[in-house]
């Protein structure tokens, strides 16, 4: 199968050749990974580029062990989210609350330094939250733009009692600068320069908790609301107290737009605490590779429970699953 490999992949090969040292090297590979189309065709690529960028990493004697943890921090659970913001927008409070991480929290700018991982659950899967540095004009680390590009989702969080529209207009034009674009993609007519990479967002307001001391906070909110409407989904939340967490649980899950499958061998119960996880628009054949990388050649049919079927419909690998389906395979 042909790769079809993207103007804005060839751009970032070009990055790479030119490169000097591994730090850009790495970059390069990292961006020619998130710029590359998702098919069959582009898998061996994709492992050697991989393979690539460990032996760069490796070789790198004079990072410091944190940049090197930072810039390699593989994806755990069922997706990787990272939460971006200004300084002091409370994105360690909201890893620490809502996961079982650590990460430094205190009432001033600047004391995350570096990338921060914790896993939060919702309901039978976990989701891997990154806490990172603040967004800052000229001091972005060199590692945080690969972190972005390869996440699955951006959490973008703004404090709803210093001018939240203002902080979007802030980030937003900082993750421009990195060549980062959020919400839908613009239309393949539209001039934009190579090497972009558009990315699911979610806009947190946070401390919702000091809205009755701002009376202009719950404005802000909404008028937050109002500004992404039909763009981007906006939540309002209280990282300190707890307010909205539950909601922003099933907010993530719904914007990474995943589904969970299970399952099952013939005569015996599924196992609905170990779902296989995909993205939504996902066949049979898609899910028959994720359990066995040679069960999508050998799959002959499946019968399914769930989708709206009879119980126990014999489906063929083109069928495209939803959400809770169990699938029994016959190879």
């Amino acid at each position: 199968m042909p790769a079809n490999l993207t103007p804005a992949y060839f751009e970032a090969e070009k990055r790479f050749r030119a490169a000097k040292t591994n730090q850009e090297k790495i970059i390069a590979l990292e961006e020619m990974l998130a710029v590359m189309p998702k098919h069959k065709g582009t898998d061996h690529l994709k492992a050697d580029l991989r393979r690539k960028i460990a032996r760069l990493t490796q070789a790198s004697e004079r990072k410091s062990a944190t940049q090197r943890a930072s810039m390699v921090l593989p994806k755990e659970g069922a997706a990787q989210v990272v939460i971006v913001g200004l300084p002091n927008a409370g994105k360690s409070q909201l890893v620490a609350s809502i996961t079982k991480a650590n990460p430094n929290v205190a009432d001033y700018p600047f004391t995350t330094q570096n990338a921060t991982p914790g896993m939060m659950e919702f309901e039978n899967i976990k989701i891997q939250l990154i806490d990172m540095p603040p967004l800052v004009s000229g001091s972005v680390p060199f590692w945080v733009p690969p972190m972005l590009r390869r996440a699955d989702t951006l959490l973008i969080m703004v404090d709803l009692n210093d001018n939240p529209l203002d902080q979007l207009i802030e980030i937003s034009m900082q993750l421009e600068e990195l060549r980062i674009g959020i919400g839908e993609k613009k239309l393949e007519s539209e001039e934009e320069e190579p090497g972009w990479t558009w990315k699911k967002v979610l806009i947190i307001g946070n401390k919702l908790d000091l809205a009755e001391e701002n009376s202009t906070a719950k404005t802000d909110l909404q008028a937050l609301r109002d500004e992404y409407k039909d763009q981007v989904p906006v939540l309002g939340i209280s990282a300190k107290n707890g307010t909205g967490l539950e909601d922003l649980r099933l907010k993530v899950f719904e914007v990474l737009d995943i589904i969970r499958v299970y399952t099952k061998t013939p005569g015996q119960k599924p196992d609905l605490n170990d779902p296989i996880v995909l993205e939504r628009g996902s066949t049979l054949a898609d899910a028959a590779e994720d359990v066995h990388k040679d069960f999508r050649a050998k799959l002959k049919f499946a019968r399914l429970w769930g989708s709206g079927k009879h119980d126990g419909v014999m489906v063929k690998r083109d069928h495209v699953l939803e959400d809770g389906d169990v699938i029994e395979l016959h190879i």
